[in-house]
């Protein structure tokens, strides 16, 4: 199983040719995404509306929000549950300098025993335990 962090799968949805490739190379693999990533990427599209002055700005930030739901309706998508809460929990008490996102992110990837595929080997490589996989290599 691999769980693919909010970055490379930004850059998936952008059509970016490297970082696409090298997520479609695990052909014969799960990929999922985390709740924690389809949040980030639903507040950013809502700020977006709600920056949003003119009927142009509205339509385009409205068709963004569109194709993001319309990309996650067939994706596996982990939840932030009670093992990803316990994880989180245990990764907080060791005092890791890492965003909180990300460390929920690093939660659910440890729960549900994922690599993660990520560009951020210098935040992520400091969870213990979890399996890194650096797409942009």
């Amino acid at each position: 199983m691999h769980l693919l962090d909010t970055d490379p799968l930004s850059l998936v949805q952008r059509r970016d040719a490297k970082v696409s490739a090298a997520v479609l190379s695990r052909a014969g693999t799960e990929l999922a995404v985390s709740i924690i990533s389809v949040e980030e990427q639903l507040r950013g599209r809502l700020a977006q509306l709600h920056r949003a002055r003119s009927g142009p700005e509205r339509v385009r930030a409205y068709g963004q929000l569109r194709d993001t739901m319309i990309f996650y309706a067939p994706t596996r998508i982990f939840s932030f549950d009670a093992a990803a809460e316990q994880q989180y929990g245990a990764l907080r008490r060791v005092g890791l300098r890492i965003g909180t996102q990300d460390l929920r992110i690093a939660a659910i990837a440890l729960s549900v025993g994922a690599v993660l595929v990520t560009r951020n080997r210098r935040d992520f490589a400091q969870v213990p335990g979890l399996v890194i996989e650096d797409c942009s290599a």
